[in-house]
Formats: C-alpha cells, structure tokens, sequence
C-alpha cells in the first residue's frame, strides 16, 4: 500500500495540471529503506511529449546523487497520462527500473476529476496497490475531486486525517 501526506499527492496533481496537455514526472524521495515518501521533487519531461515522459538525464543524474548523499531512495516515481486512463502503458512498464518504488500515475484526460492509481512493477509484472491518503486538511473526505483505482468495490482506498 502506498501511504502518501495529502500535500505531496496535491503538489503532484497540480504539477500534472500545470504541464498538461504534456506530460509530467517526478519523484517524491524518502530515506532508505523506510518506504516514506517525504520529498516531492518535480522533473522536467525532457520529450515534452503528450504520450510519453523522459527525465532529463543531466537532471536525474544530480537528483540521483543528490538522494544518494542524503540516504534516500525514489519511494515514488510518477507521471501523468493526458488522455487515457492512469494504468501503466508497455513503454511505462519497460523503463519500470525502481523495484522498490511505487509508481504513481495521474490521469488529466477530464479537467474536473483526477484519477490517480498506484502500482509496484518488478519484472515486467504490474501489480496495483491501494492508495491511502493521510493529514487530509479538512476531514478524511478531503480528496473527493480524485478518483482512486478503476474498481473501488474490491479495492479498499481510505483517506484519514492524521
């Protein structure tokens, strides 16, 4: 499961926003091993592309040595899909390279709800994960505008304050 600070999952949906109808990509870093994620770091897609996302490789490689020096790890790694549905494309699941991360994906295909679906992908094996969102500043129904998952009926989202 993915347990994601409701702040760094606003800052991801509006960096999505922000760089529609391309898409975006970042990470949001966290200490080794601690399955955390605490960084939110926003990339550049160095294709600016509407059906594809590339980290810029100068910029990767100084963030990548930057968490390095720091004792961190991409908890996370996320992009958007502008007009389809957020489930990880062949060419997502071959650049797939952060067994341990969570790979997030954010739909702005409808202006109005975001989707936002969370996935492990190891081999080449895509598993999705439920999402749960924590430190909702309203109340635990916070994140209404966002869809989680494609069947909510057998997978469990929460989203809890605190």
């Amino acid at each position: 499961m993915l347990t994601i600070d409701a702040a760094i999952l606003d800052a991801i949906v509006a960096h999505a926003r922000r760089d529609h109808p391309d898409e975006a990509c970042g990470i949001v870093a966290g200490p080794a091993g601690s399955d955390r994620p605490v960084r939110h770091v926003p990339m550049e897609n160095a294709a600016r592309s509407m059906t594809f996302y590339e980290f810029d490789s100068k910029e990767q490689l100084r963030l990548w040595r930057e968490m390095d020096d720091a004792d961190e790890e991409p908890v996370v790694v996320y992009h958007s899909h502008t007009a389809t549905e957020a489930y990880p494309s062949r060419t997502d699941v071959s650049f797939a390279g952060e067994p341990n991360a969570h790979y997030l994906l954010v739909s702005t295909r409808d202006p109005v709800r975001t989707e936002i679906r969370s996935f492990r992908i190891v081999d080449g094996v895509i598993t999705e994960e439920p999402v749960q969102v924590v430190n909702a500043a309203v109340d635990q129904h916070a994140v209404q505008s966002y869809l989680f998952g494609q069947s909510p009926a057998t997978v469990d989202y929460e989203c809890s304050a605190g």
